[in-house]
């Protein structure tokens, strides 16, 4: 992108076409013959095989990133490792297809579809009639009611996280038999296709101390092919095993442990052999990728001392058998040092060689957000410039690509492409465009180069080029009391290809990382650095920084510092980048991943910040409270839910309700549309890219690995079967993972 000089009438114009012309643009787009959901843009990665291929028995080790506090995933402490292990041992009525659509679960359900709308909705399932709990009870009405009554908000003796749905039941009975349940709600609920998935058994949430205790640790009763057989907080991990009343497909697997391993340390584990699948950063994948390769075919260097150059090594051999014998002694012992360690990561990688990579894309996305509570991103027209500075494409590409992924920016806030409600609505904000977003800065009131500095030195002169070569500048240098004022010029002489300028060289000739907090160029650069007040930029400063009252656009850009942070780094890196050729400077501190959501997300302690939403296939209801319109508590606070940017209509909540209680599913869809037009129109979240997902895998394992938006299915993940050896050779050999 190259930022164009703007004129004076451009401001009006672009505040129209975002306020109102460009709202029409998805709604157009959508009337063509072909479907807007488009399709996946990567497929599950799971080494996909017949299950007569896959030997019976064997452990998978799968490295997860905790052992979760709690194995009921309706309370607020649950996490992914929870939904995991739910999905292995619990009803579900629906689970995710390859496109992120829900499909009926015909291991529990036979059917369920709405039998009456008036005067009320009910909804009629018909459970498989050979549906048991692990003690040999019948899944049916009353573990329905129990989950109801548990999670319908009424009784607050359980501590629940969310009773989205739950709360518009009315009853729940028994219909001709009791694998018939008749669900009827009070309002239209569209999305009751989200509900009893999981389904805990009544032992569960049949009472307050069972549902809040009962099931943190353990789970006596289950109906999934796996059940729980301990929770070793101090091992760190779950292990599962065969359930023996499972009458479905048998797994494969005797046992699955799910091992809690750091991303960091994941590598290493991998190595070592303790575990056989693991999510991993690219770092880790391009090592796996490179053992794989044979030796000598071009394997790029990788490990302790692949830096070194041919000189280096020289210089060590000198050193080692030079006259110095104190030197002498301490390069051999560096030598010997550097050769254990390659040695060791050698063994490591050949060990790794066993390994593939198996990559796709989450069911998520990771957004740009601007916190709209107060300061300059309050204002939707600063929101919207910032927006329309983004090239999301090139920010996608940045990410994806080198993984060998689809790199295009996602277009919608709601769903991701395959997805029933997807549609790209951006165009409700308009494409990246440099000079609308300036225009955008204009008309709030930031002017381009405008004064933000007052000189203090009265009848100073602007420094000339000899006051440059003695390491003056003019942001040091004053003006008189006459109102005069530095006037702040691009550090590139207002040329628009985003090269570095004399703003990134301290007096001392290096070159700091550009923290964007310097807003004054070194004198010279520009015809009248000295102005009176308020007197505006030329048209050709370009990129200069823009100021308002005499102080310039800095915003604060807050980001993790932990490990897999790396990405986001270079994603803040690149926005800031753009962002500086509109003339915004980015002030970027990393914090703690612990605190990082907490301290600053949650609590609005940022301007900028990246972090990635799920995707949901119910965005109805699970969007809603993400992009509520904040409103103020009963104590003086603001209730934002989960809407951490503070931006929100009520025209964009109302849609929601709509949504919500719309049986018809094209109408829904195009509800959900039109949210997500409105959503992208107030500049509040901007989504960038769908988040890559790359997982190692034993060679032999099959049916897991990268599942985008799948559903595990967990009784058919086992290893391959090895060949037979020769002649009458027997059968096959314990899996890899045993």
């Amino acid at each position: 992108m190259s930022p164009d000089g703007i004129g004076p009438r451009a401001a009006p114009r672009s505040v129209a076409f975002l306020t109102a012309g460009a709202l029409t643009v998805p709604a157009l787009a959508g009337c063509g013959s072909g479907d807007p959901a488009g399709r996946p843009l990567a497929g599950p990665d799971i080494a996909r095989a017949d299950r007569a291929l896959i030997a019976d028995g064997g452990t998978l080790r799968w490295a997860v990133d905790t052992v979760p506090d709690t194995l009921n995933v309706f309370q607020s402490d649950a996490d992914a490792t929870t939904t995991r292990i739910a999905q292995a041992v619990l009803p579900s009525m629906y689970r995710m297809d390859s496109r992120g659509r829900p499909v009926r679960n015909p291991d529990y359900l036979e059917s369920a579809e709405v039998v009456e709308t008036e005067p009320r909705q009910v909804v009629l399932y018909r459970l498989s009639q050979r549906a048991v709990w692990s003690d040999g009870r019948e899944i049916g009405a009353a573990d329905f009611a129990a989950q109801w009554r548990a999670l319908s908000g009424k009784d607050t003796a359980y501590w629940t996280a969310r009773n989205a749905g739950y709360d518009r039941i009315e009853k729940i009975e028994r219909g001709k038999g009791n694998l018939e349940v008749k669900v009827t709600f009070s309002r239209p609920y569209a999305d009751w296709r989200s509900l009893f998935t999981p389904l805990y058994p009544k032992d569960v949430m049949g009472a307050p101390d069972s549902f809040n205790d009962g099931a943190r640790k353990k789970l006596q009763v289950t109906a999934g092919p796996f059940r729980v057989k301990k929770v070793d907080g101090k091992a760190d991990e779950v292990v599962l095993t065969r359930n023996g009343r499972w009458w479905g497909d048998p797994a494969k697997l005797s046992t699955i442990v799910l091992r809690a391993v750091p991303h960091d340390k994941r590598i290493s584990a991998l190595g070592e052999g303790t575990v056989d699948l693991a999510e991993i950063t690219p770092a880790a994948a391009r090592r796996v990728s490179a053992a794989a390769l044979p030796r000598g075919a071009g394997s790029p260097l990788m490990g302790p001392g692949a830096d070194r150059s041919a000189a280096d090594a020289l210089r060590s051999w000198a050193i080692a058998h030079g006259s110095d014998e104190e030197a002498a002694d301490e390069e051999i012992a560096a030598r010997g040092k550097l050769r254990r360690k390659a040695a060791g990561y050698a063994r490591r990688q050949k060990a790794l060689g066993g390994f593939e990579v198996r990559k796709s894309l989450e069911p998520a996305y990771t957004q740009l957000a601007l916190n709209g509570a107060g300061g300059p991103l309050a204002d939707e027209r600063v929101r919207r410039a910032v927006a329309r500075a983004l090239d999301r494409e090139d920010i996608a590409e940045a990410v994806l690509k080198p993984l060998g992924l689809p790199a295009e920016p996602v277009g919608s806030h709601l769903a991701l492409s395959g997805q029933a409600a997807y549609a790209d609505n951006s165009g409700a904000l308009g494409e990246q465009d440099a000079k609308e977003a300036r225009a955008l800065l204009a008309d709030a009131g930031w002017v381009p180069g405008g004064p933000v500095k007052k000189a203090e030195d009265e009848g100073e002169e602007a420094a000339g080029p000899e006051d440059e070569e003695d390491g003056d500048s003019a942001s040091e240098s004053g003006g008189g009391d006459d109102g005069t004022y530095i006037v702040g010029e691009d550090d590139d002489g207002g040329s628009d290809d985003g090269g570095s300028g004399g703003e990134d060289a301290g007096d001392d000739g290096k070159a700091p990382r550009d923290s964007g907090t310097r807003h004054l160029s070194r004198a010279g650069t520009a015809p009248g650095a000295y102005a009176p007040r308020g007197t505006a930029a030329p048209a050709r400063t370009g990129t200069a920084p823009v100021a308002k009252d005499g102080k310039a656009l800095t915003l604060r850009f807050v980001l993790p510092s932990g490990p897999g942070s790396d990405t986001l780094r270079t994603v803040a890196d690149r926005i800031s980048a753009m962002l500086k050729r509109i003339g915004i400077r980015t002030d970027i501190s990393e914090v703690d991943d612990e605190s990082y959501f907490k301290d600053h997300i949650a609590s609005g302690e940022y301007d900028l910040a990246l972090y990635s939403w799920p995707a949901t296939a119910f965005p109805a209801t699970d969007a809603r409270p993400v992009y509520a319109k904040p409103v103020p508590a009963a104590d003086g606070s603001l209730n934002v839910e989960q809407n951490y940017t503070r931006v929100g209509t009520d025209q964009v909540d109302q849609l929601f309700d709509q949504a919500v209680t719309t049986l018809d599913d094209s109408e829904r869809r195009a509800l959900i549309r039109k949210a997500d037009s409105r959503i992208w129109a107030a500049a509040g979240s901007i989504p960038l890219y769908q988040r890559p997902q790359l997982t190692a895998a034993r060679g032999s394992l099959a049916n897991a690995g990268a599942f985008g938006f799948r559903t595990p299915v967990y009784e058919d993940m086992g290893f391959l079967k090895k060949p037979p050896q020769g002649p009458g050779a027997g059968g096959a050999a314990p899996p890899a993972g045993d």
